[in-house]
């Protein structure tokens, strides 16, 4: 695992993109095509600009799976994460190859997972970009996560803290707003991708950071896994890293 640490938010979704920029490329000129995960949240902000302005990034032989969504909600609902990378990337990049959405408000959330399971099972992922939650929690599997499932999607209950963050980054009105369920992307599939760039900025997060990169691999901070992955690049800025040892 790598560490980059920056001044500001700014500098590290500068960073964060043109590493995931990098391998993109790479991937395009070995392979001929990328595929890749993005996440979502304010923590992507300054990465998601800076990587959908990347130069010399072929996108029309991209492609892109979404990382979770929330059981129930819209497409065209604020707090939507299709509508966040809808907004924040798709739209301003020129054409990926294809873009792989989570359906939220599928029907049957268990068809929905096994629909996009089958896809992804298709695509070996190059790069993975992330974040870390309040709780430790990645992608949208909150503590304790499940380290052992292969599926690629599944079925998650949202905790009490991750609820809370969500509200506060003001993506709801109230708490009762927040689902309590969601679809995320399973640990194992995560760390299946070839490489893992994480953007993880403010001091919100700073326990989180120091628990999952300096702490126990364990469930009870699911982003420990990091860990294990050979090939992980962590940006941060001053407040999230101001609680590591090293």
């Amino acid at each position: 695992m790598e560490k980059f640490i920056f001044k500001t938010k700014s500098q590290m979704g500068v960073a964060a993109a043109a590493s995931a920029a990098q391998v993109i490329k790479q991937a395009i000129k070995v392979k001929k095509q990328a595929n890749m995960i993005l996440a979502t949240g304010t923590s992507q902000f300054e990465m998601l600009k800076n990587l959908a302005a990347a130069d010399e990034i072929d996108w029309q032989e991209v492609t892109m799976f979404h990382l979770d969504e929330y059981i129930g909600l819209s497409a065209d609902h604020p707090a939507s994460f299709r509508r966040f990378l809808k907004e924040r990337f798709v739209d301003k990049v020129p054409g990926l190859k294809a873009v792989h959405f989570v359906n939220g408000d599928a029907k049957d959330p268990q068809q929905e997972c096994r629909r996009i399971s089958a896809i992804i099972a298709k695509h070996p992922i190059d790069v993975a970009l992330l974040g870390i939650g309040e709780n430790g929690h990645l992608a949208f599997n909150d503590p304790p996560a499940d380290f052992a499932t292969l599926q690629p999607y599944i079925v998650v209950e949202l905790d009490e803290k991750c609820r809370r963050q969500q509200l506060g980054e003001g993506w709801f009105k109230t708490i009762e707003q927040v689902p309590r369920r969601a679809i995320s992307m399973s640990i194992r599939q995560i760390i299946k991708s070839e490489c893992l760039i994480l953007s993880v900025p403010e001091k919100r997060k700073a326990e989180a950071v120091r628990n999952a990169l300096e702490g126990p691999v364990t469930p009870e901070c699911p982003s420990s896994i990091l860990q294990q992955h050979g090939n992980c690049k962590v940006f941060l800025d001053e407040q999230a890293a101001s609680l590591l040892s090293n």
